[in-house]
């Protein structure tokens, strides 16, 4: 089972999410400060890391942005309003999901198997490495490459290129994506879409130029070009 590393100040929560992952089989750490679990991230080494939004002292914004200055670690968010503008930084940062709490531990359980799960190949019959313009994408290796660089990409980011690319010209509404890529249900927030595809673009286009590769189709969603 995947090893989780929850970040949660207050105690009631902390243990209660703790319980309820160790009884579905995790192993977990938990810290209750941002420089806490930064320090038991390099200890621990988790699958995915479970970070709350309002911590004291440094808070879940500021580890999630010092976690990918070098990790591509999932990282889904813990906050008490689903729609707070913390939430967006958030998830600007680089975190792959968010949970609004109290969430049950089935519910958290499914939201870190969405996160984990390997990305199974949308293109079967498609060459091994596709090449886009600057872009080489390699489904079986899950790496992308841009000019010969490999890419850091968050597991979301992945997700959301190879299932783009999959489909060249295509337009994916934004439930869609929240279905197919966060494996979400109808209610979910279409805010997770826009902020990845933010993210993903920083690393794959050219800022000083209009999107090449991830176009939008005002009202309709997105597609994958590139043009």
């Amino acid at each position: 089972m995947p090893r989780v590393l929850l970040v949660e100040d207050d105690p009631s929560v902390r243990e209660g999410v703790e319980l309820g992952l160790r009884r579905r089989g995790h192993d977990v750490r938990s810290a209750a400060t941002g420089e806490a679990g930064l320090v038991a991230l390099r200890e621990f080494h988790p699958d995915l890391l479970l970070l709350d939004l309002m911590l004291p002292g440094m808070n879940g914004v500021q580890v999630c942005r010092q976690v990918r200055e070098n990790s591509q670690l999932p990282i889904i968010m813990l906050t008490a309003r689903g729609d707070d503008f913390d939430v967006v930084v958030g998830l600007e940062a680089g975190a792959d999901d968010y949970i609004v709490k109290p969430a049950r531990t089935e519910v958290i359980e499914a939201r870190i198997r969405a996160v984990l799960r390997r990305i199974d190949d949308p293109g079967q019959g498609r060459p091994a490495v596709e090449v886009h313009g600057d872009l080489a994408i390699d489904r079986a290796g899950l790496t992308v490459t841009r000019s010969g660089h490999r890419l850091a990409l968050a597991p979301s980011e992945l997700k959301l290129l190879l299932h783009l690319s999959a489909a060249p010209e295509q337009v994916f509404s934004r439930q869609q994506l929240l279905e197919h890529v966060w494996e979400h249900s109808f209610h979910a927030d279409a805010r997770l879409v826009d902020a990845c595809v933010r993210r993903l673009r920083t690393k794959i286009e050219d800022e000083s130029q209009p999107p090449r590769y991830i176009q939008t189709l005002r009202g309709f969603g997105y597609r994958f070009g590139p043009l």
